[in-house]
């Protein structure tokens, strides 16, 4: 590990740091090499943050010791790919809020594949979801595309394990570290995923899950893939706020149409009215992808 590495990771696990701060630091110091010179009032200037939390932030920088936990990590086969890295996802370093650093558990040559969609839905799929996730993900599957999704209960936890009895493979982008597993029901699908698949977070790896995270990784969902496809959603649902960043980062999404009558169908409803591709079949997808992804 370089010291640019070791000194970002530093940052990182300092949990008064935001990601703005993290970006004014690296264009104030890009090699990060005054990292542990600057004095609180300094810090306080680049970051543009109270003295009070400089002082917060200077104590992490001088008094954290990075090493114990690289140690676990190593063990826990924790891959670490900063954006810096040759490996870190293509796509996802286009996005406005590209994460500094990713943790990553399982195959991260998944991060380097073009045929990638990620699927979210609703935590309480009707039956019509439940079948629609087989009509529509399983070919898509069986033509080597590979989903994406959360973990979450629901239509995320379902894409995944579509994915797995297929023979496809799958990602799952955590709101928490990838050793705090949320939801504790997924904890077994999860160590499918990180042994066979890829489990994958901007949290550091013990990092418990907060609320504001789940909204805050929905980015990086969105951002890995070329669409975002949402399979139920209710009319201020999180998979909402999913197709809202994929819009936001220039990238296609699609909504399965449901009954009028059923909440669960009230967001993928507006998002058709509002732009989104309109979806019946996985030929849908397929036929948007390609002009799509000349874009990128």
């Amino acid at each position: 590990m370089n010291k640019w590495t070791f000194r970002l990771l530093l940052l990182d696990h300092c949990p008064s740091v935001t990601w703005a701060m993290k970006k004014n630091l690296l264009l104030h110091d890009p090699n990060l090499v005054n990292l542990l010179k600057y004095s609180s009032l300094q810090l306080a200037k680049i970051l543009n943050v109270s003295v009070k939390t400089a002082d917060k932030i200077h104590h992490h920088l001088h008094e954290f010791n990075m090493l114990p936990l690289l140690k676990v990590y190593e063990r826990e086969n924790i891959l670490i790919i900063t954006i810096g890295d040759k490996r870190y996802p293509p796509l996802l370093k286009q996005i406005f809020d590209p994460p500094f650093v990713l943790y990553c558990k399982g195959n991260i040559k998944l991060l380097q594949t073009e045929k990638l969609l990620s699927v979210v839905g609703t935590r309480n799929p009707t039956a019509y979801g439940k079948k629609v996730i087989p009509f529509i993900v399983k070919p898509l599957l069986l033509q080597n595309w590979h989903v994406i999704s959360g973990l979450a209960l629901g239509i995320d936890e379902l894409v995944h394990i579509e994915a797995i009895k297929n023979g496809g493979k799958t990602i799952a982008v955590l709101g928490s570290g990838v050793l705090q597993i949320y939801p504790e029901k997924n904890k077994g699908l999860a160590k499918i995923i990180g042994s066979e698949h890829l489990l994958i977070s901007e949290y550091p790896p013990l990092t418990k899950p907060l609320k504001w995270h789940f909204p805050q990784r929905n980015r990086i969902i969105s951002g890995l893939s070329m669409g975002t496809l949402i399979i139920e959603a209710k009319e201020k649902s999180g998979s909402l706020i999913t197709a809202d960043q994929a819009m936001e980062q220039g990238r296609e999404v699609f909504a399965v149409p449901g009954p009028i009558y059923e909440q669960t169908s009230f967001g993928t409803n507006k998002l058709i009215q509002h732009g989104a591709k309109l979806v019946t079949n996985y030929e849908d997808i397929l036929n948007e992808i390609p002009s799509f992804s000349k874009k990128f």
